[in-house]
């Protein structure tokens, strides 16, 4: 009796030291570094805080971001359903290449992803000429911006649903066929209900990232002030200014934008979670 009472012991005080040592964690590089960004955002006032968002760089950065985000994002609803359907619906040569070409953003680094474009569409690059002779214009420009971010958030999407989809199986799709369904109506009725949390899941860690991502785009966009300026690189150009008030007030909009990701995420989190409790309840 005593031995068990000491080891139940050691258990609770083993239990105390992870989670102190896990506040600490977050004390220290999640929470403190939060409360820093908004205390040197408003370290001028209020006044200055807002008046920060109605520089014309700063609204320029903020309507790039945005339109960059509203390409995006239905993009990788496209690619993300149609790639993930096939991978888990159908069998096909060359199915593993193409799992492997999905993870590859999360293998090369940004940095590199934007030099790649830089190669092909670059006044130098491959294509550069014909496109200098056709006047289009890809790098430094909106499209290099769509480019670079697509390529680091397309496999957010596809990666969320692949594992959904496989783990759900193919019963249900294939008894609506035998009914009579199409094509359409087995995805619109029956595929997309199943998946419709982790696709949306997937969308916003698409939007988290397509909104702060600053390597790829920092290459092909050129830091061109008021045209090519993405909000993260807004932030480094005001910075090198030392224009902290003004950089930290927009590093506070991003900062805002993910604890409303997290928030969205948490919430998405626990709807699935009830809805299989209750599937399970009805089972």
């Amino acid at each position: 009796m005593k031995t068990m009472t000491t080891a139940s012991n050691e258990q609770g005080w083993t239990a105390r030291l992870l989670i102190a040592a896990a506040v600490l964690f977050l004390l220290v590089f999640l929470l403190l570094p939060l409360t820093a960004v908004f205390v040197e955002a408003f370290r001028k006032g209020v006044g200055a805080y807002f008046k920060s968002f109605t520089d014309p760089y700063a609204r320029s950065a903020i309507k790039l971001t945005l339109i960059v985000t509203a390409t995006v994002i239905p993009l990788n609803l496209l690619f993300g359903i149609t790639a993930s359907w096939a991978i888990t619906k159908f069998e096909f040569r060359g199915k593993g290449l193409l799992l492997t070409l999905i993870d590859l953003p999360f293998a090369v680094s940004p940095i590199v992803a934007g030099l790649i474009f830089v190669l092909l569409f670059g006044s130098r690059g491959w294509f550069g000429p014909w496109l200098k002779a056709h006047d289009v214009q890809i790098i430094f420009a909106l499209p290099g911006i769509i480019l670079a971010t697509l390529f680091v958030t397309f496999p957010f999407v596809a990666r969320e649903l692949i594992p959904l989809m496989q783990s759900q199986g193919t019963e249900e799709e294939q008894a609506a066929l035998v009914l009579g369904a199409g094509g359409w109506q087995i995805f619109r009725k029956v595929t997309l209900p199943n998946i419709k949390w982790g696709l949306l899941y997937g969308l916003i860690l698409c939007n988290a990232r397509a909104i702060g991502e600053f390597g790829a785009v920092s290459v092909v966009s050129g830091h061109i002030r008021g045209q090519t300026n993405t909000i993260p690189l807004h932030i480094e150009i005001l910075y090198n200014e030392y224009n902290f008030a003004a950089a930290f007030a927009m590093a506070s909009l991003l900062t805002l934008l993910a604890v409303a990701t997290l928030a969205i995420r948490s919430f998405i989190e626990w709807k699935t979670r009830r809805e299989q409790a209750a599937a399970l309840g009805e089972i």
